[in-house]
């Protein structure tokens, strides 16, 4: 509402000094001020007409319209001709155009979990939009921004750390994800009791999520090392009453069958019976081979995935050790390669040598959504650009709201990043130098800040300044912005100023200068329930210059209210319309509800003709 003043009777207390720039009389000013010039809007997400809506919309002075098609089904309903008509609208009428492509899953989850199949039809998916979005400009790089993930359940945080990265974040609740299945856990903060403590009581530990992570990583490999223990030991039990010659026997024939050749000679029932014994101990050596090999490849993809350049020594030593013991040499079958105890004693030291190690099968799913998504956003990247070459669309990552996955700053930085370096390994492999390649990956792909989605991180309680302090991590990373106020618990989407987001503190963190990138209004349930453009509340809560030219003296939409009542300083309709027709109105430039000018030509009450 306007400013409250007091007024006595028969006293005049003067009215708004507009030449006080620093004055709001308004408190839906957020106190950050923008040029309007550097204000856009977005299309109605409800419609595929983007010709007509955008037509529509660019009476209101906007600069920058952003198409909102923020599902695939209504994407694809838009015609190509329509985007090459969207190009000669966008040169005619001078404002510049930008994309907001399907809100998707980039990492590859869907209800069922993670499928690498998802991943790479989203992957195809935003590679489409991309290259159809360059027919908007085709001379230029029009943005297009894509979330950074969608529907993905996300850590919640009890800390969030600081943007220095001295403190590191904890979690409340982490969402634990199996790299090799999909499978998710939460892992909570968990209380265990343990017998024998001091004085024989009973002792009390608590674990933290990160904790409990480690707990179910060393958990989940010792159980897959104990089922090759487990077959090993079985085969073990029923070679033990069996003489050595028998072994020499077995691997003899074995070899014999395996080359082709015929092995015939006259075997007593004693015998027999013992290289029964033998045959059974070795299907079970064979089922823990199988799970031994297994369980090694699963290491040393995942010490290949992580680049961890130690485990990746030390398994390869591992399967020089193990060869040995076989007494393989090269390609060439041995009959002690064949013996079920030789296997045996190899396997007890292959299984030994796998639990000094501990793969990182279960992590969190901020790290696991970081890398497939990386994968998705570097490799869509990089084919736009191989086809487009410098005048290639750019990928502008947004966070989602708070709570769901990769929607933190620190989050979407990581996001960033990854993908640039995947972008810079696909350049590199196809012989462009890496220097080109990053200057390039900076270039395409980069992040979008929405004001109002990471406001929402006050669901889990927290602050203004932790809102800020995520800004102050993606800073560096941020050319887009959008705009969109609320309370800080719905995804609604209101003009800045009527919620609580802390817009001058976010801005002031994006640049020491001022944030020189595109500002995008959404304001979704604006258009929805208020049904009007909310440019002019956009402009009063960000203070912008009324008159073009600036400079001292130039009034603000924060300050309209000294010349015409707005929005925020008007009471709506109080007084039945018939009281207006009846008795007239009052000054000219006041609004029929506060007493304003009646049409029809009939005057105002200080017109002389009020009773007629």
């Amino acid at each position: 509402m306007a400013e409250k003043r007091e007024y006595k009777m028969f006293e005049y207390q003067g009215g708004y000094n507009t030449l006080d720039s620093n004055k709001a009389y308004s408190n839906s000013f957020t106190g950050y001020r923008v040029s309007a010039g550097s204000l856009g809007i977005t299309s109605d997400p409800r419609t595929a007409n983007i010709l007509k809506d955008v037509s529509a919309k660019l009476s209101s002075g906007a600069k920058h319209v952003e198409l909102t098609l923020v599902t695939p089904e209504l994407f694809d309903s838009v015609p190509k001709q329509h985007l090459k008509e969207m190009n000669e609208l966008a040169k005619l009428t001078g404002v510049d155009v930008s994309v907001h492509g399907p809100v998707m899953d980039s990492a590859g989850f869907d209800r069922n979990g993670f499928s690498e199949l998802n991943r790479q039809a989203s992957e195809r998916r935003i590679l489409d939009v991309i290259q159809r979005s360059n027919e908007i400009n085709p001379k230029g790089n029009v943005p297009v921004i894509f979330h950074s993930a969608e529907g993905i359940s996300g850590s919640e945080w009890k800390t969030l750390g600081d943007a220095m990265g001295k403190t590191p974040r904890e979690a409340r609740k982490l969402i634990a994800i199996e790299r090799d299945t999909g499978k998710m856990i939460p892992l909570e903060f968990e209380k265990r009791y343990y017998p024998g403590g001091e004085e024989g009581k009973v002792q009390e530990v608590e674990y933290s999520p990160k904790e409990n992570l480690k707990i179910v990583n060393h958990t989940q490999w010792d159980n897959d090392i104990t089922q090759i223990e487990f077959q090993r030991e079985n085969a073990e039990r029923i070679m033990q009453d069996v003489n050595q010659i028998f072994h020499q026997r077995l691997g003899q024939i074995n070899e014999s069958r395996i080359r082709g050749k015929s092995y015939e000679e006259n075997i007593s029932p004693e015998e027999h019976a013992q290289l029964n014994k033998l045959q059974f101990a070795t299907e079970y050596i064979e089922e823990a081979e199988k799970k031994a090999k297994s369980d090694f490849s699963k290491a040393y993809d995942l010490a290949k995935k992580d680049n961890d350049k130690e485990s990746i020594e030390f398994l390869e030593s591992v399967s020089k050790q193990y060869g040995e013991a076989l007494g393989m040499n090269g390609d060439k079958i041995t009959p002690y390669s064949l013996d079920p105890k030789v296997r045996s004693e190899a396997l007890g030291l292959l299984s030994n040598n796998l639990r000094r190690i501990q793969p990182k099968m279960f992590v969190s799913i901020e790290d696991f959504a970081t890398d497939k998504s990386s994968q998705t956003f570097g490799n869509a990247a990089f084919q736009a650009y191989k086809k487009l070459k410098d005048k290639a669309p750019v990928i502008y990552i947004e966070n989602p709201p708070a709570g769901f996955g990769l929607s933190t700053g620190e989050d979407l930085k990581n996001l960033v990043v990854a993908s640039r370096k995947k972008f810079v390994e696909n350049a590199v492999a196809e012989g462009i130098s890496e220097s080109e390649a990053k200057r390039q990956a900076e270039k395409l792909i980069g992040a979008t800040w929405d004001v109002g989605h990471i406001n929402m991180l006050r669901k889990q309680g927290f602050s203004d300044k932790d809102v800020v302090e995520e800004t102050k991590k993606i800073a560096p990373y941020v050319k887009h912005v959008h705009l969109s106020d609320n309370f800080g618990y719905e995804h609604t989407e209101l003009p800045m100023g009527m919620g609580n987001v802390p817009l001058k503190e976010i801005m002031d963190r994006l640049g020491e200068k001022g944030f020189e990138g595109k500002k995008i209004i959404e304001a979704g349930q604006w258009w929805q329930h208020f049904q009007t453009n909310p440019l002019r509340e956009s402009l009063e809560g960000m203070g912008a210059s009324i008159y073009s030219g600036g400079g001292a003296g130039t009034p603000y939409w924060n300050q309209s209210m000294g010349f015409y009542q707005n929005y925020s300083g008007g009471f709506g309709r109080m007084l039945p319309g018939i009281n207006y027709s009846t008795f007239g109105a009052g000054f000219s430039q006041l609004p029929s509800e506060l007493g304003g000018e009646v049409g029809g030509g009939q005057g105002s009450r200080m017109s002389g003709r009020g009773m007629e």
